[in-house]
């Protein structure tokens, strides 16, 4: 059976899917019809419901639960993990309804967190992650709300951080950051995808087995990364959680969906987030 299946280039989600998407493992009879493309665009597509297993924000999975039900593994959940909001100088937050803010996607988890730390906020223009960084330097925006691995380069730059909203996160929820997750379509059934979970479990074991060697795929797809920040990347996304959300990873998402909640995000819930 072939599938349509979506993830990001960044060195996370390669990681994850080499080994399932290039024949390396056992794939249960499965076939993936995969794209690349960035987080903003397979969110976009999630509320299309274009593909039938992606990787999305959780905040657009807050959107599109009706449709998708979240797997047990592939998620990016945890700690010291979170987005930043960064500036060329230190800015007085308590202003924050004055900022223009570059943020990487409207439907981003990103986005989210920072909703939910500075609702007063809203002076957002959406802008393609990786040039986020240079279209704050450049005095475009007063504010750039970064992620991925611009987590690792903004200081290098000359930029600082205003605030840590996984931190805020963090201490506010006493929870893990539930980042991106992967789901597959309702309608295809829960046993494909307890399948789909399990090769994605496997794959990501493969690729564990094989580091610190990083595959090809996971270099061609880096968008010219450093290499040491592509295993940076991988140690801080790729973890627990990754291979099984497990109680705790499963409790912090249910905390987001409380939350968005009460926050007037979404206003109702499906039963149950997973298949």
């Amino acid at each position: 059976m072939k599938l349509t299946l979506g993830f990001s280039p960044c060195p996370n989600d390669t990681f994850i899917f080499d080994a399932m998407v290039n024949g390396k493992i056992d794939t249960r009879g499965l076939m993936f019809d995969y794209v690349m493309e960035d987080v903003e665009t397979l969110n976009q597509w999630a509320i299309a419901g274009k593909l039938d297993v992606t990787k999305l924000s959780y905040n657009t999975f807050l959107h599109t639960v009706d449709k998708y039900a979240l797997l047990h593994s592939g998620s990016a959940l945890g700690k010291g993990v979170g987005p930043l909001l960064i500036a060329k100088q230190a800015l007085d937050l308590s202003n924050a309804a004055d900022f223009k803010i570059a943020i990487p996607g409207i439907n981003t988890t990103a986005n989210l967190l920072l909703s939910l730390a500075l609702p007063d906020a809203k002076n957002k223009t959406e802008v393609l992650f990786s040039e986020i960084e240079q279209a704050v330097l450049e005095g475009t925006y007063d504010a750039g709300l970064i992620i991925h691995e611009s987590r690792f380069t903004y200081q290098q730059k000359g930029l600082v951080k205003l605030i840590d909203l996984g931190d805020w996160w963090e201490q506010e929820m006493n929870a893990a950051i539930p980042l991106g997750g992967i789901v597959v379509k309702r309608e295809l059934g829960s046993k494909l995808a307890a399948t789909i979970d399990a090769v994605i479990k496997d794959s990501l074991a493969y690729s564990w087995k094989h580091y610190p060697q990083l595959s090809s795929f996971v270099e061609c797809n880096a968008q010219e990364m450093e290499e040491a920040v592509m295993r940076k990347h991988i140690d801080l996304y790729v973890n627990e959680y990754t291979t099984d959300l497990g109680d705790t990873g499963r409790a912090a998402i249910q905390t987001m969906f409380s939350k968005a909640k009460t926050a007037g995000i979404i206003t109702t819930t499906v039963e149950n987030i997973f298949y």
